[in-house]
């Protein structure tokens, strides 16, 4: 029997393992996962190719090789609505854009080279504005958001280490939302934060457990994995809609363009995908 998970309108049935892996090949190490226009689906792994594609039925379409030097340490990757591929190379302290065809076109940070509270130091995620602006959680070592322009240019970065509004303990994912609020998986200090895009505080929400993972679905709800372990479902003002369980460590969360959405289990290394039940 199919495991089915969520509550209300946001029915799940999971499925584990749905990814058809070429004969001979095993996962090696994956981190996070994202989807593109197109509703393939990325995984980045720390291990071998660094980028495998797949169909949305799981068939393996093809990955990107892994050139020396280019990308270390796999974290999160984010695929933007114009199909570029943003990867936090986190321990390079880099972030890094692609064509969907493996192409670097961009590179933002000094590679190999750590700066305190500025870009950056162990980086986390990345999301693209409504405007083409290209916001940052850094993340690991750093309590800060970097927001850079289309071509790459730091323009402004907030937060501070800390538990008050404002300030972070491992800003560990970030999405926007179409009217421009940006809302921060603050990890350690189990809550979501939410600034507006010059990083005014907002709001926040705490009823979860040191979040991995924020995502905005094609019908403007928040999906925030934790680690109970479970996905909570809220609307993009914080009201809460649904919930349901996850896997043990769903690193991220990401959907496709029916409301489906995909997360790493970094513990078991499997992928794991969540159909929207109709």
């Amino acid at each position: 029997m199919p495991i089915v998970t969520g509550t209300g309108k946001y029915m799940y049935e999971h499925s584990s393992n749905w990814a058809k892996l070429p004969r001979g090949q095993a996962w090696q190490g994956p981190s996070s996962i994202a989807v593109d226009s197109k509703d393939r689906v990325y995984v980045y792994q720390r291990g071998g190719p660094p980028i495998l594609i797949f169909e949305k039925n799981g068939d393996f379409v093809g990955g990107w090789p892994r050139k020396p030097g280019q990308l270390d340490d796999a974290h999160h990757i984010y695929i933007s609505p114009d199909d570029f591929v943003y990867l936090a190379d986190r321990d390079a302290h880099q972030v890094l854009k692609f064509t969907t065809d493996g192409e670097l076109v961009m590179a933002l940070g000094k590679r190999h080279h750590a700066s305190l509270e500025a870009p950056f130091n162990h980086p986390s995620d990345t999301c693209v504005a409504p405007n083409g602006d290209i916001f940052v959680s850094d993340g690991y070592a750093n309590s800060r958001v970097h927001r850079f322009s289309p071509d790459g240019k730091h323009m402004s970065s907030f937060g501070t280490p800390g538990s008050g509004p404002g300030q972070f303990r491992v800003p560990h994912s970030i999405r926007i939302s179409s009217d421009g609020r940006i809302y921060v998986a603050d990890r350690e200090n189990s809550r979501v934060q939410v600034f507006n895009m010059d990083g005014e505080f907002l709001n926040e929400w705490t009823d979860m457990k040191s979040p991995m993972g924020v995502h905005i679905t094609p019908d403007n709800v928040v999906i925030v994995t934790d680690q109970v372990p479970r996905f909570s479902v809220f609307s993009l003002d914080g009201e809460l809609l649904a919930r349901g369980r996850t896997f043990e460590q769903c690193h991220n969360v990401f959907t496709n363009s029916v409301g489906d959405f995909y997360g790493v289990d970094t513990s078991r290394h499997q992928i794991q995908r969540y159909v929207k039940i109709t």
